[in-house]
């Protein structure tokens, strides 16, 4: 089930609170000791930064697969910390991550060492709105282990899950799959909050994991049969075919989606329905083309339907899609109020360009 790891960070005694926290989401991840001292540092250091820059924030931990995707390797899982704040904001990003550079008579080093110790690092700050910093602990490889390398597709996944009120479990669930040239991208809310609605999510993500061939109307058929013993979710769909160029969806239920192609927003449309429960008898997919300029969120009910998709969804330059998606859920929320339910928004976007090419 998704498990997910948040420690609001308002005082100096929740750095230790978010460095336990870490560690445990590392060791739940399977890494190794060293693995786990290096998601305690940077967590550590990302907690100490919202202190000292932004007045404090919140650290989310969750255990995630690889944003880009490739075959079977979808369950290796990875920490991903995640440090969001309504602070002032940066504004010289690129000034931060330089080792000596502070404006709080500090040494300067924490953001330099989360981007040499992190497998990715990714950072987003917009003056008077604030900053996400994301960072991903993977496990090392074995060296002994040998095989094919498929071709890496063009485009990459990431996502943010926060439960309701900092429950333990999250009712929302996300998953990106790769076969061949195509990569499906599903989110599934479960009714309800806690443990129940975690069920119902889990067994969307392992269906999806098993039959990521299927297209999206059949895949929710599939997905309706997997959920019928659980409470049942309003789960969306898209698949896109890289070698097509084209973006296929369906959804059932409350679960959003938006497609922006250039500077446009485009809304796919969900049907009624519960997943597991009632399902609809038409499922017509929506095609849209995928271009170089093209972006996809998918998000549970718990992001206001009116929300914006601000800078960060805007910005020129290659941001990791998860924090795109912390970004428009801390712009849609409030220090006060972080979020409102159980609330999971997923990324699709281009992978940046390869520099040495």
């Amino acid at each position: 089930m998704p498990r997910v790891w948040e420690v609001p960070v308002h005082d100096s005694t929740r750095v230790r609170d978010v460095r336990v926290a870490a560690g445990a989401a590392a060791r739940h991840a399977g890494l190794v000791e060293e693995r786990i001292a290096a998601a305690e540092l940077v967590a550590t250091e990302l907690a100490t930064n919202l202190l000292k820059h932004a007045g404090g924030g919140w650290i989310l931990l969750d255990l995630v697969g690889p944003p880009v995707p490739a075959y079977g390797d979808e369950r290796t899982a990875r920490v991903q910390i995640m440090a969001v704040d309504h602070g002032p904001g940066m504004p010289d990003t690129a000034a931060a991550l330089r080792d000596g550079y502070s404006t709080a008579a500090s040494l300067g080093a924490g953001l330099g060492t989360c981007l040499r110790t992190a497998d990715d690092f990714g950072l987003h700050s917009t003056p008077g709105r604030g900053t996400v910093a994301l960072a991903r602990i993977a496990p090392r490889p074995n060296p002994g282990t040998t095989g094919p390398h498929p071709v890496p597709l063009p485009v990459r996944a990431g996502g943010i899950n926060i439960p309701l009120a900092g429950a333990e479990f999250s009712g929302d669930a996300w998953a990106c799959v790769r076969t061949a040239d195509r990569v499906t991208l599903m989110l599934a809310d479960g009714l309800g909050h806690g443990p129940l609605a975690a069920r119902a999510s889990s067994a969307a993500v392992e269906t999806v994991r098993c039959a990521p061939h299927l297209p999206p109307a059949d895949l929710l058929r599939r997905l309706n049969g997997a959920l019928r013993d659980t409470r049942g979710a309003a789960v969306a769909v898209a698949q896109l075919d890289v070698t097509a160029g084209q973006l296929h969806f369906a959804g059932v239920g409350n679960a959003g989606a938006r497609l922006r192609r250039g500077d446009t927003w485009q809304g796919l449309v969900s049907h009624p329905g519960i997943v597991g429960a009632h399902l609809p008898t038409r499922l017509p997919q929506q095609q849209q083309t995928w271009t170089d300029d093209c972006l996809l969120v998918l998000h549970s009910d718990g992001l206001p339907s009116r929300w914006s998709p601000g800078p960060a969804a805007h910005d020129p330059s290659p941001l990791d899609p998860a924090v795109i998606a912390a970004s428009i859920v801390r712009d849609a929320s409030s220090p006060a109020r972080p979020v409102r339910d159980d609330t999971a928004v997923v990324v699709l976007s281009p992978c940046p360009p390869d520099p040495s090419s």
